[in-house]
């Protein structure tokens, strides 16, 4: 079973990155009534700003003992490089972290690659 939602993006494409903070913390403020009412299990996200929020949100929940969920990121299959400013903070706060590049997989150890998933 699964649910759609839609929640406010965190930044617009050309967005400034100082009125991005305004932004991204409405999303988080819309965000964890939605995280709260659905706790769920899993998040599997692929690398838009919008998937941040929510991962906070759901971090949070597990802080703070109510609902530990597993958040598993997919870096986008054109990030072949460097990583996306999604993958660079949620590199450090999913639980699994896949990339569909050798070379990344080589830059940064904590993720996984599983070759081309896309």
């Amino acid at each position: 079973q699964f649910t759609l939602d839609r929640i406010p993006r965190s930044r617009e494409v050309r967005q400034s990155w100082t009125s991005s903070v305004v932004t991204t913390l409405y999303s988080i403020l819309y965000s964890l009534p939605l995280t709260y009412k659905l706790k769920p299990d899993l998040i599997l996200c692929n690398g838009p700003g919008t998937c941040v929020p929510v991962c906070i949100c759901a971090l949070l929940l597990g802080l703070l003992g109510i609902k530990r969920t597993i958040i598993v990121y997919v870096e986008s299959i054109c990030r072949v490089e460097t990583l996306s400013l999604s993958g660079k903070i949620l590199y450090y706060f999913s639980d699994y972290f896949i990339v569909q590049w050798p070379d990344l997989k080589q830059k940064y150890p904590k993720s996984v690659y599983l070759g081309r998933i896309v």
